[in-house]
């Protein structure tokens, strides 16, 4: 990955070739309940791509990022609204990341999408707002390993409605240029149902229609779509939408897709995507809808079964490892530090410090602290 805002991937795609965002379901069944989901969608709205260049009433058209070294300084994050169900800090997000909406931020979702290419660490906030160089607010925040297929535990949040990445989601210019979107896009409609499927995690609704989307749907376009008079960059784009859909991750506006801003979209001709409608879809078979009346499964957090460093008692700047045997972790979290893979790290505290190691599953989160006195 290239560093910088709105950079190139250089065909990189995040997450295993497993990961339902990754999947090709050019081939799934139709959902059953596909006709009444599309209806309550509505089958004559028109398709929107939430992306462009230039500005709409002052605000960049889409949502940014930007990719990071790991030699970026990092900030520690002020959790807010949803503190039990993100991720701490601290975080490498620059002093200038870009926020959703740029230059003119406003009071929309305002998120920040930070990818750390040498650790391969996507961090996410939700309502950032910067207070000082090295300190960040956010509502929410999540982490996600680009190495593996991670998952928020049952019922958890993220920077998303649903509970899910959003980064991965996007259409970017780069991978058009390239002639192919090799993963799923991102969108959202007015109203969802109070129930999620697989991928999301996460429910934002008190809506129990049957017919109403739950959170994780996939549209997927029609084979039957005829897309040759489309230009080759909407062609990319098109045939992304037949080959891995699109997932639910929002309540929003009526199939606003979502993708980055770049001054080197061509808005005219993303607008030729509006002639789609939603009967122009289908929806996808879903797997297990978890909802109130049918609960995820139950299952155990992560085992911390031991966390100490080294020595508990060194000099000023000397360096400790940190050693942790963990089980059933689906990834690790060290304060002060970040995320962390295997099973040591070296720190050098400065003053006497209480480390806390948080391991996260998909049934939840435990802790462990030890303490490295210093003298």
């Amino acid at each position: 990955m290239s560093v910088g805002q709105l950079s190139n991937l250089n065909g990189f795609v995040p997450f295993v070739s497993s990961s339902l965002w990754n999947t090709d379901i050019s081939a799934a069944p139709v959902d059953p309940n596909s006709s009444n989901y599309i209806n309550y969608i509505g089958s004559s709205v028109t398709v929107h791509p939430d992306f462009g260049s230039g500005e709409w009433a002052g605000s960049s058209i889409g949502i940014p990022y930007q990719v990071v070294a790991s030699s970026q300084p990092e900030a520690t994050i002020q959790l807010g609204a949803y503190p039990d169900e993100s991720d701490p800090g601290p975080m490498p997000i620059p002093p200038k990341a870009l926020i959703e909406g740029y230059p003119a931020s406003g009071n929309g979702d305002r998120h920040v999408l930070v990818l750390e290419k040498d650790g391969c660490w996507l961090y996410e906030l939700y309502n950032a707002h910067r207070l000082s160089s090295k300190k960040w607010s956010a509502d929410s925040t999540a982490v996600w390993d680009m190495t593996i297929d991670p998952q928020r535990p049952y019922t958890w949040t993220s920077a998303d409605a649903a509970g899910l990445p959003i980064f991965v989601g996007l259409a970017r210019y780069d991978e058009v240029a390239a002639g192919a979107i090799n993963h799923a896009l991102r969108f959202t409609v007015p109203s969802t149902q109070q129930a999620f499927t697989a991928p999301a995690t996460h429910w934002a609704s008190s809506n129990t229609n049957p017919d109403a989307p739950p959170m994780g749907t996939r549209l997927r376009l029609k084979a039957s779509f005829d897309i040759a008079s489309f230009s080759p960059q909407n062609q990319v784009i098109l045939t992304a939408l037949k080959r891995y859909g699109m997932i639910l991750a929002d309540n929003g506006s009526a199939i606003y897709i979502s993708g980055a801003p770049d001054s080197r979209w061509d808005n005219s001709d993303l607008g030729q995507l509006k002639t789609l409608v939603g009967s122009d879809f289908e929806v996808v078979q879903m797997g297990t809808i978890y909802s109130n009346s049918n609960p995820p499964p139950a299952g155990s957090a992560p085992t911390i079964n031991s966390f100490a460093p080294v020595q508990s008692t060194i000099r000023r700047g000397q360096p400790v490892a940190l050693n942790w045997d963990v089980s059933g972790a689906n990834y690790n979290l060290l304060s002060g530090v970040g995320p962390v893979r295997g099973t040591s790290i070296q720190v050098r505290p400065k003053k006497t410090t209480t480390y806390i190691l948080v391991s996260t599953n998909q049934f939840g989160r435990s802790t462990s602290t030890t303490k490295v006195t210093v003298h």
